[in-house]
């Protein structure tokens, strides 16, 4: 079922390289194959055979007439939706070239035709984006920068956000934090200023409303919400103290996310989703038990980032499998193959 799946995603990323002539790309995701096949010679004359079928469809992109164009953004503004869809397929089928003339009809004066070129403009930069974020899953380790790891998740979603802009809202959020923080406080009283911060200045809260809402795993959602789930809600906490040199570690629970702040003569764990609210190891160890798991040490040693990205990876997908996504549950397995090697 893997490899079929695989295989899947093995054609589609293959065509915005070869139709986009990204040479060092093109390079990237040959490593990717040789991850995801083990060095299969099958699948490396795959690769050549659409290399060079896609580079055709590049040279025809290249050709294809203005009356031809013309045409085709006309039947854009068809409202009748087999039309659209047809056309769509067929301005797809010319590959992330197209782009260069759709983009000039993002001030057209018919929404319509406003609306649906971004839709397929859209659509090549998730596929660019969704293909980075392959590589960088496969190319990684264990330890890796989990933020950037997590705008390169986010835009697979939001392919225009700007993640040095939202970075930038964590650097404010920890200058500002360091104003007001004793450094040379016990421990309980650098939580409470750090939790103060957090829940009460900036409002950040956990989304009990709507727990499962898809926003709630991408941090610009997050940071744009002030809400989200228990993990992404430890990671902005987690990046702020990161910034400020505490030393703070996301701990994985069964059911559930925790921060922890230790140092050689205290640890206490922070609930984020529930507005920072401190815990003890004992408290902890009574969560398990009281969710029906056995108690192990392991279970309180620090999540690495290839964990935490995984864990997000897997509540996004048993979100869409839920409503049915297919296509976007299809990706999410994907992702979850390649942070599992």
């Amino acid at each position: 079922m893997a490899g079929e799946y695989i295989d899947e995603r093995f054609l589609s990323n293959l065509r915005i390289f070869s139709y986009s002539n990204y040479n060092t790309n093109l390079l990237n995701f040959a490593v990717c194959l040789k991850y995801l096949y083990k060095g299969s010679r099958s699948q490396c004359c795959k690769l050549h055979q659409f290399v060079g079928k896609y580079n055709i469809l590049m040279d025809l992109t290249s050709k294809l007439a203005e009356s031809k164009k013309t045409a085709l953004i006309s039947l854009l503004a068809d409202e009748d939706k087999a039309i659209f869809e047809a056309v769509r397929t067929e301005i797809i089928s010319y590959g992330p070239n197209t782009r260069h003339w759709l983009n000039k009809y993002a001030l057209d004066e018919n929404p319509l035709i406003r609306h649906r070129t971004q839709k397929i403009v859209n659509y090549f930069e998730e596929l660019e984006a969704d293909t980075r974020f392959h590589a960088f899953c496969l190319n990684h380790g264990d330890s890796f920068d989990l933020e950037e790891a997590c705008w390169l998740l986010a835009q697979t979603s939001y392919p225009e956000i700007n993640s040095a802009a939202y970075s930038a809202i964590l650097d404010d959020y920890a200058h500002d934090l360091m104003q007001q923080i004793d450094f040379g406080a016990e421990t309980e009283g650098i939580v409470a200023t750090i939790n103060h911060f957090m829940f009460k200045s900036l409002g950040y809260r956990g989304n009990e409303e709507d727990y499962y809402a898809e926003e709630n795993s991408y941090l610009n959602c997050v940071i744009d919400n002030r809400c989200g789930n228990p993990i992404s809600l430890c990671i902005i906490y987690l990046l702020i103290c990161r910034r400020l040199g505490l030393p703070v570690t996301g701990i994985g629970l069964p059911g559930h996310f925790l921060c922890r702040y230790q140092n050689p003569r205290q640890e206490l764990y922070i609930d984020a989703f529930n507005l920072g609210r401190s815990l003890t190891k004992t408290d902890c160890m009574k969560y398990l038990k009281q969710s029906g798991y056995e108690f192990h040490e392991s279970f309180l040693l620090p999540t690495s980032p290839r964990r935490i990205l995984l864990r997000i990876c897997s509540n996004l997908h048993q979100i869409h499998q839920h409503k049915g996504a297919t296509e976007q549950t299809v990706r999410l397995q994907g992702y979850i193959v390649a942070l599992s090697n």
